[in-house]
């Protein structure tokens, strides 16, 4: 049965005084006029309100409260939108990207945790901006220029020397390292790694007697104590370039032994055969990990004939005139561009295999051999070379007791010499006379932009007139519209009023 509904006239009585005149006046009628056929009910139409409190005569809305007080119908998200939060959800067991719209990918990437597996990120995502936010989180301070500018190679290629840097050899997995390989291998270029940690062992049990501390150190031999072997991971990256190795431990405190210091023959071997193979390496550096001669002559002879090599260094260890040879033997059978033998131990014989070499390559842009003591027999062999070498650019012969005989062959170099840019001889003994020839060697030179000769015991006047004559030639180059990028750091020499500044 269904009620009728009607709606109120302006003059309302009271509910209950309705109900009874309702049900009163519906009697009445049925009595008088006997049954009646049944009709549906007829519904008034509303009348508006008039005036401002007629408000208060219109029936009364049902309103349905929901459950949750803050839920309004305005903040209900786009259909696009709850699916972009079930995808990030879910990304890690069911990776949707590629098959998004760009604008979804966007969204989608911006929401991405970056502690996700790297199986499930390496392949698939390769947006700066989230490999960003992973560089970030983990490391404070990123320099990603250092790394071709690509924050995703910046992130496999720290992510890998750090696992390199805390390996240790008969105690991790090897497999920790090569499982990364498929993830990484097109986007590595260059490993820096700083320390290589040794096995652990266990002490040695106590001898009798009393032993001294520089006993021990001098009667130390060489244990069965190897690194990380590269062989293998390096096989496996199709594009690494530059490799920078020092065989050492960084912080290890209280626990100091010359043992964590030691590069073994059999890490020597290991890594010449790894850098061998390697034929897409341009950059090698071996520094500070005690390399002799017999090490280094195991590891050049290696780089023979290497199809891509550009640049050596082998600076800090303890390379002398044996080592020296056979770097030179590798000026004539490679492509070098920069060789640095910087603080070894290198004398005049050294020095004049290197001259010898020099005199003939086409190829050498730069020769470090700071920190050595070649003195004014291997300096002069070098001047001699130069005078026929027609591409080096950089010499670099700081600390290495030359004298004045080595300064007057130079000058005789600046006179004809049209291709070095730059030369170091700081800290040696140049004297007053020397840095008289050299300047009379500068005022026929128009190449040499860079010449530094702090602490070389010349006069202060021959300093600022060699500054002088640099500042014509970076003046003439300037006028030449040379590029830029092709000019060295201001000049170094400095003299009492020094207008280069």
């Amino acid at each position: 049965m269904q009620e009728t509904q009607t709606t109120p006239s302006l003059s309302i009585p009271s509910r209950s005084s309705t109900s009874t005149q309702d049900r009163s006046s519906t009697t009445g009628q049925a009595s008088s006029t006997g049954p009646q056929p049944s009709k549906p009910p007829t519904i008034a139409p509303p009348v508006k309100p008039k005036g401002p409190s007629s408000g208060a005569g219109v029936h009364r809305m049902r309103r349905i409260i929901a459950e949750d007080t803050e839920w309004s119908l305005a903040i209900v998200p786009l259909l696009t939108e709850l699916c972009i939060q079930h995808i990030v959800k879910n990304f890690q067991n069911n990776p949707i990207l590629k098959q998004l719209l760009p604008e979804h990918q966007k969204k989608v990437l911006s929401h991405l945790p970056p502690d996700l597996p790297l199986a499930v990120t390496a392949n698939l995502i390769d947006d700066e901006n989230y490999w960003r936010r992973c560089c970030m989180q983990r490391w404070p301070v990123c320099h990603v220029d250092e790394h071709g500018g690509s924050w995703k190679r910046m992130f496999f290629e720290l992510h890998l020397e750090n696992l390199l840097k805390h390996f240790i050899p008969s105690t991790t997995d090897p497999e920790v390292i090569l499982s990364l390989l498929p993830l990484c291998r097109n986007y590595v270029r260059t490993i820096r790694v700083d320390q290589f940690l040794p096995p652990v062992q266990l002490p040695s049990p106590p001898h009798g007697g009393d032993q001294s501390d520089s006993g021990s150190e001098g009667e130390m031999e060489e244990p069965a104590m190897d690194h990380y072997q590269l062989r293998d991971l390096v096989a496996g990256l199709d594009h690494l370039e530059e490799l920078d190795l020092v065989y050492g431990v960084k912080d290890c405190g209280m626990n100091f032994e010359w043992n964590l210091f030691l590069f073994t023959y059999r890490d020597c071997h290991s890594l010449a055969a790894t850098i061998k193979a390697c034929h897409t390496l341009k950059v090698f550096r071996l520094t500070r990990s005690k390399v002799d001669d017999d090490k280094a002559r195991i590891l050049i002879r290696s780089l023979l004939d290497h199809p891509a090599l550009e640049e050596l260094d082998l600076s800090h260890n303890l390379i002398g005139d044996r080592g020296a040879r056979a770097a030179a033997k590798l000026l004539s059978h490679s492509r070098l561009r920069v060789l640095s033998l910087a603080n070894n131990q290198v004398r005049a014989p050294g020095a004049q295999s290197l001259a010898h070499a020099l005199a003939h390559n086409t190829n050498l842009l730069s020769l470090n051999l700071r920190l050595n003591c070649i003195e004014d027999e291997g300096g002069q062999a070098l001047a001699h070379a130069l005078q026929t070498n027609k591409c080096l650019t950089t010499l670099h012969l700081g600390g290495n007791e030359l004298s004045e005989p080595t300064a007057s062959l130079l000058s005789q170099v600046l006179s004809i010499n049209t291709t070095l840019t730059s030369i170091n001889l700081t800290g040696n003994h140049i004297g007053l006379d020397g840095g008289k020839q050299l300047l009379e060697g500068m005022s026929d030179n128009k190449t040499l932009l860079e010449f530094d000769l702090r602490l070389s015991d010349i006069a202060q006047e021959s300093e600022y007139l060699i500054s002088q004559a640099l500042c014509a030639n970076r003046e003439a180059a300037r006028q030449q519209a040379l590029n830029p990028s092709h000019f060295m750091s201001p000049i170094t020499a400095k003299g009492p009023e020094n207008p280069a500044g």
